[in-house]
């Protein structure tokens, strides 16, 4: 089993900043790939970033230049530097973790842009 502890989510005015993390625990010895994805209301969950053991990101083209992922490999931990917000980033912000072939998600965090 793995846990997840999220945090940062929550109300910013467009063009401001937040900054989310993700610890992740459980009986694992390291995970391969970690990231985010969001999922707005009455739409499918779709990827924001991810990050390898090794480094190497990916992220979504709507995100490019502004949201940067980064890893602490030795806390499991990641986080998403998110930059210049506007109201389409509005969603909820879920974490995961693929261990083993096995995909894990954490509980999400709301983030929510608007004036």
């Amino acid at each position: 089993q793995v846990q997840f502890v999220e945090s940062g989510g929550g109300l910013v005015q467009p063009g401001g900043s937040l900054r989310l993390s993700c610890a992740a625990s459980g009986r694992f010895s390291s995970i391969n790939t970690m990231g985010w994805y969001l999922q707005a209301p009455g739409k499918q969950r779709e990827l924001v970033a991810t990050i390898t053991s090794g480094g190497s990101t990916n992220y979504a083209d709507s995100v490019k230049g502004r949201f940067t992922i980064s890893r602490d490999n030795a806390k499991n931990t990641i986080y998403l530097q998110m930059n210049s917000l506007n109201p389409e980033d509005t969603a909820v912000y879920y974490c995961y973790a693929a261990i083993r072939s096995r995909a894990y998600w954490g509980q999400g965090t709301q983030v929510t842009v608007s004036s």
